[in-house]
């Protein structure tokens, strides 16, 4: 049987912007994140795993293929959650995928209770109350589970996503500190999607000294830090071979200085069932 990866870039039915975000994705997932979690202990093949803003399922599938016993992939998009169900019927693998709000629906109670680790990639700044999300999360977790987040500080280079403008000044970094009327006026010429969702960015403002406040409220303890100064997923998105520079000892140090240059933030929690 040819590998799933290369099935995908063979296959005429998905789209080639779909095989772009699955296919990087799913190198995220297979050389990055599970050697990570696997060194720590806490990915251990058998363990089911969801994941929260799935997208087109790339980094859940790797997780699947590298030994999950089950997964679960919710997303709000359901256009992407469409090409995530194609590639695993591609893949033959049984793997479950949800329209679903983590803010906004109630959590089915076949989910409750049900996941040894929840993935959280690239989703908690988006979201209106993070520390809301981070306790609805708790309800899929069995007790010693763990929760993996990763995200782009806001006050980082691009941590503003101004690259979805897609306009001259989404080009620069740190655009996005700029004061209100200036930053306004700069984001102008993008989609009204697009300037909803760096203007949400910027409220929410999600960076380095919020986590362990979050994570103690939420009633997570921290299981592990990781920080970059250049993030892993670059070399996959952009065919570079770019270093993943990791500054974890600074960064826990000196974080209000580090979110200015960490351009990924990585946090293993931990909920040890109280709080529920």
């Amino acid at each position: 049987m040819q590998p799933l990866y290369e099935l995908v870039q063979k296959s005429s039915d998905i789209a080639p912007a779909s095989k772009y975000y699955w296919s990087y994705q799913f190198r995220v997932g297979r050389e990055v994140l599970l050697p990570l979690l696997q060194r720590h202990g806490i990915f251990r093949p058998g363990i089911r795993v969801a994941e929260i803003g799935c997208a087109e399922a790339g980094v859940l599938l790797a997780f699947l293929l590298g030994g999950a016993r089950s997964v679960l992939g919710t997303d709000i998009a359901e256009s992407r959650l469409r090409t995530a169900r194609q590639i695993a019927q591609l893949a033959a693998v049984d793997a479950e995928f949800a329209l679903h709000d983590i803010l906004h629906d109630p959590v089915p109670q076949s989910w409750q209770r049900r996941y040894e680790l929840v993935l959280l990639r690239d989703v908690l700044e988006h979201l209106d109350n993070p520390l809301e999300a981070l306790q609805r999360i708790r309800e899929l977790l069995r007790p010693g589970g763990f929760l993996l987040i990763t995200f782009p500080p806001y006050p980082s280079p691009y941590g503003g996503h101004q690259h979805l403008l897609r306009n001259f000044w989404g080009k620069l970094p740190y655009v996005h500190l700029l004061p209100e009327r200036l930053f306004e006026r700069l984001i102008a010429s993008g989609r009204e999607p697009d300037r909803t969702e760096v203007r949400r960015l910027r409220r929410i403002r999600l960076s380095l000294p919020d986590i362990p406040p979050l994570a103690r409220r939420a009633g997570y303890r921290i299981r592990l830090e990781e920080h970059y100064l250049l993030r892993p997923v670059f070399r996959f998105k952009f065919g570079l071979p770019i270093p993943a520079v990791r500054i974890t000892a600074f960064a826990r140090r000196f974080p209000s200085i580090a979110q200015y240059i960490c351009m990924e933030a990585g946090y293993v929690l931990q909920w040890n069932g109280d709080g529920s």
